[in-house]
């Protein structure tokens, strides 16, 4: 089974080579988490902030499935670390990398491939099966985030305290939107 964004490029371009057509895929994956990186509500308790990266994760993952998805990741940690201000409120740089949020974006490339993985099995077609895989890329960010995040701040607990819990409710409404977006979608293709 193919997932959206590939369907919709094959359809809408079906003489051009598959090489183009993932680089191009890859690159605006990248770009929309680059995009939705620049809302950013900075939580003056938290070293981490409120941002749509996660929601574009989880959409880049499951439109473009597992392989191009976690490309799409690298391509956007690349990117930012190499100086272009693709990571949250416009930063950039090495230094991101070994930062407060350098778990989320390593948790970012699992994420992306595991929503892709569970989208090329269709489950991102229905809203009664597509939060799971929502779900699933959301709990493997954190896992990442909150387990580095402990490493700077100290604590396991307090990882938890800074990284997890505020985004909670954030986190739900961005898993829900992402399952109707994407069975919408799908209607609107077929």
């Amino acid at each position: 089974m193919t997932t959206l964004a590939p369907t919709i490029y094959e359809r809408s371009f079906p003489h051009v080579s598959s090489a183009v057509r993932n680089v191009t895929l890859i690159l605006l994956g990248s770009w929309l988490v680059a995009l939705l990186a620049q809302i950013e509500i900075p939580l003056p308790f938290s070293p981490v902030p409120i941002t749509g990266q996660t929601f574009a994760v989880l959409l880049v993952g499951a439109l473009l499935g597992s392989k191009r998805g976690a490309a799409a990741m690298l391509a956007y940690i690349a990117q930012g670390a190499a100086g272009l201000p693709f990571f949250a409120g416009g930063a950039s740089g090495i230094g991101i990398l070994t930062g407060a949020t350098a778990g989320y974006l390593a948790g970012f490339i699992v994420a992306a491939y595991v929503v892709g993985l569970l989208a090329e099995r269709g489950m991102e077609r229905s809203f009664k099966t597509s939060v799971l895989p929502f779900l699933v890329g959301t709990v493997i960010i954190y896992a990442f985030g909150v387990t580095w995040l402990s490493t700077v701040v100290g604590s396991f607990g307090k990882a938890i305290e800074l990284g997890l819990l505020p985004f909670i409710i954030g986190d739900v409404i961005k898993m829900v939107a992402a399952g109707v977006a994407l069975p919408s979608a799908w209607r609107m293709v077929q």
